[in-house]
């Protein structure tokens, strides 16, 4: 219907040969206002240089009585100072279940996206440890991301980047080294910036109990590929459980060895972005988008990360895509500008890639913030809570909110099996609705719907009809808690409709078409769901 608005108001500046104006339809906040308003008036005054009043009332006069008829339009009212308030009819609404039990599983999908390629890029945790809660919110974020860019018709590649070499890595390997070396009964000392994390212990364990001493003379290389391998399975495996599954992990190590650091080195020389001090080679990004210079190589010798960096997107620039998402974390606010200033030197453009800062999560119980595991006493990680609160919690409350927002996770109200707890509340409303169709499992076939005509309906049904545009909106916005939003807007919709309504009732009609109503709802509500990852319960 907002789209069929637009589409009427747009023929008519056509006709009057106005050009580059866009037009807005919105759904007014007070119910007075009509189902649809237009501020197109209001644009058009600057414009044309009349009273707004008078183009609303001008617009309004093309809406003849045909159009009105044809597109369910039962008034049109002009507003101070010139909005155009459009009253419809509901059928729109009523007929719209039908194309919810037809679409099933595709409903609110588009082609919106129209097969650009996009790369998202996200998490990215050193295969040195395990995941937090920042992995947590950027994991869910980029996800949901790509679901619902992919559900709007974008071709989309999910890509984790593996950190697989430089110094981080050697620390790695030496302390898995000692670790071992300790279990052997030898001599050993761990590395200065080493890792002495719980799951560097449980590789060295296995090596010892699947080895004994075999391993002692073995070179650093063999402990570097085996503590990568090992912790970099553990997040899969942990992303897996969180449902998260990538298209493309590229290796850090590989990008390095397939590009020439030494050519990419000579061509920012040679652009004259590069000079010599303190014994170290300098990025003059500060000639482009950055506020200051960089190292690229030490006076040691060795590489920034910013050098792997460059090279691991000009891979990515070399692949093609439309728009390029990294997600980092808040402490990465200075590195966005040195990036796109080596994105800008290498002649690609910069605009391709947009790179989102996710803000910092507080864990929250009893009123006071959680910063120590009770088992380990260090962060706590992603599968301690799945393990406390479940996937679907997780999901949903990292969902919640815009990712440049600090939010807290409230551990209570997560775990609560109650209406405070949102996921509980829209959990509730699928399987209340699973548990009545269970009983109706056969295709119910209606041409006119005629009994679907108390507010309670038509609310339920306008927020099932809207699932299309908040998920346009979500794409476009790139903003997927508009989608955890609607979930709960949905459920409470079908929450007061099911207080109001009587389901199953001695009339055959009026059952049939209330069926087939809370059919429309479970579909758009689990198509949501599913956008962020949340797979709702069919019992509770």
């Amino acid at each position: 219907m907002k789209d069929k608005l637009i589409a009427l108001i747009t023929s008519y500046l056509n006709e009057k040969n106005i050009t580059g104006i866009a037009v807005d339809v919105e759904k007014p906040k007070i119910a007075e206002n009509g189902d649809f308003s237009s501020n197109i008036a209001l644009k058009l005054a600057k414009v044309l240089g009349k009273n707004p009043m008078e183009i609303a009332s001008n617009i309004a006069s093309f809406f003849n009585e045909d159009l009105l008829k044809e597109n369910s339009i039962t008034k049109i009212e002009i507003k101070n100072p010139g909005f155009i308030n459009f009253f419809v009819s509901k059928d729109y609404l009523v007929e719209n279940i039908n194309e919810v039990l037809k679409e099933k599983e595709k409903y609110g999908s588009s082609n919106i996206g129209k097969g650009k390629k996009y790369n998202i890029e996200f998490v990215s945790a050193n295969p040195t440890g395990i995941l937090h809660l920042g992995n947590a919110r950027g994991g869910a974020y980029g996800d949901s991301l790509a679901r619902i860019l992919k559900f709007s018709g974008y071709d989309v590649t999910k890509e984790y980047y593996v950190n697989d070499a430089g110094n981080q890595i050697n620390n790695l390997a030496l302390s898995i080294q000692a670790r071992y070396l300790e279990k052997c009964g030898l001599p050993n000392e761990m590395p200065e910036g080493g890792y002495f994390g719980k799951e560097i212990v449980a590789i060295a364990e296995k090596l010892y109990q699947e080895n004994k001493d075999k391993l002692v003379d073995e070179s650093l290389d063999y402990f570097k590929k085996l503590g990568t391998e090992e912790l970099l399975q553990n997040i899969i495996d942990d992303l897996k459980t969180y449902r998260i599954e990538y298209d493309k992990f590229t290796s850090e190590k590989s990008i390095t060895e397939e590009y020439s650091i030494s050519e990419l080195l000579n061509n920012l020389k040679e652009k004259g972005y590069t000079y010599e001090k303190d014994g170290a080679l300098w990025f003059k990004c500060s000639d482009l988008l950055d506020d200051k210079d960089h190292v690229l190589q030490k006076e040691d010798g060795s590489y920034t990360y910013l050098v792997s960096d460059i090279l691991y997107h000009y891979d990515k620039y070399k692949r093609g895509y439309d728009k390029m998402i990294d997600i980092f974390g808040t402490d990465h606010h200075g590195y966005v500008a040195r990036l796109k200033s080596s994105i800008k030197v290498l002649d690609n453009d910069e605009e391709k890639l947009e790179i989102k800062l996710l803000q910092l999560v507080r864990l929250i119980e009893n009123g006071e913030v959680v910063k120590m595991s009770k088992r380990t006493g260090k962060s706590v990680t992603l599968k301690e809570l799945i393990d406390e609160v479940g996937v679907n919690a997780a999901r949903y409350f990292f969902s919640r909110y815009s990712l440049d927002t600090q939010m807290d996770f409230d551990l209570n109200e997560a775990k609560a099996k109650s209406n405070e707890n949102p996921v509980y509340y829209v959990s509730y409303a699928y399987a209340r609705i699973c548990s009545i169709l269970k009983n109706y499992p056969e295709e119910i076939k209606i041409t006119k719907y005629k009994t679907l005509n108390n507010d309670s309906a038509y609310n339920v049904l306008e927020k099932v009809y809207a699932f299309r545009e908040v998920v346009k909106n979500a794409a476009l916005k790139e903003l997927p808690h508009l989608i955890t939003q609607y979930a709960y807007d949905l459920a409470s919709e079908f929450h007061t409709f099911y207080s109001k309504n009587r389901i199953i009732t001695d009339d055959e009609e009026v059952t049939k078409e209330n069926i087939n109503l809370i059919k429309a709802v479970k579909i758009a509500l689990e198509n949501a769901l599913n956008l962020i990852g949340v797979i709702p319960p069919e019992k509770m």
